[in-house]
């Protein structure tokens, strides 16, 4: 041990090996949806119903849920990960959703249709966080998709989901 920081590629290393499911957070300013793909989501509480999404203090997305104070979480099924992929890059807003199917609910921000559920979500606090910002949203809706498999996330790979329960993981990496 070391009394620094530890080294950012083995802490990345690290955070590989913790399984996460995968979401894509949207928001809307005025005509223009902006989302990204987001796997640092947790549940904050239950009463009343919070949700903590950590995003990319660079990514054209954070701003517009700043501004806005208003997000979408869709969480997306083990079919979606051509959808993870395409938020996931660096592209203008509206490649991202060119093709993708999308409804909205009273907030506005749009959800993936086909997702295995989402939550519209009011922002309630903004935490900096080093190169990321971590918003605290209140839950003002949800709604319910597809009956399917999550897609997951592990060993910087995605996890294949079957009808079964089966899941199989990437194989360890050998570095």
């Amino acid at each position: 041990m070391t009394g620094g920081p530890a080294d950012p590629a083995r802490f990345r290393r690290l955070m590989s090996r913790w399984a996460s499911g995968v979401s894509v957070v949207t928001a809307r300013d005025g005509a223009r949806d902006y989302g990204m793909t987001v796997n640092a989501l947790l549940s904050v509480s239950l009463s009343p119903p919070l949700l903590l999404v950590s995003l990319s203090s660079d990514a054209d997305t954070t701003p517009v849920v700043e501004r806005t104070a208003r997000f979408a979480v869709s969480f997306l099924s083990s079919a979606q990960r051509a959808v993870s992929e395409r938020f996931a890059r660096v592209a203008p807003p509206e490649e991202k959703f060119l093709g993708v199917a999308v409804s909205r609910g009273a907030l506005g921000p749009a959800w993936i249709d086909g997702s295995l559920g989402w939550a519209e979500c009011r922002v309630r606090s903004v935490t900096p966080a080093a190169d990321h910002r971590l918003i605290v949203g209140e839950v003002e809706g949800v709604g319910f998709g597809t009956d399917a498999s999550p897609l997951v996330f592990h060993r910087s790979g995605y996890a294949e989901a079957s009808g079964d329960g089966t899941l199989r993981l990437p194989p360890p990496r050998t570095t």
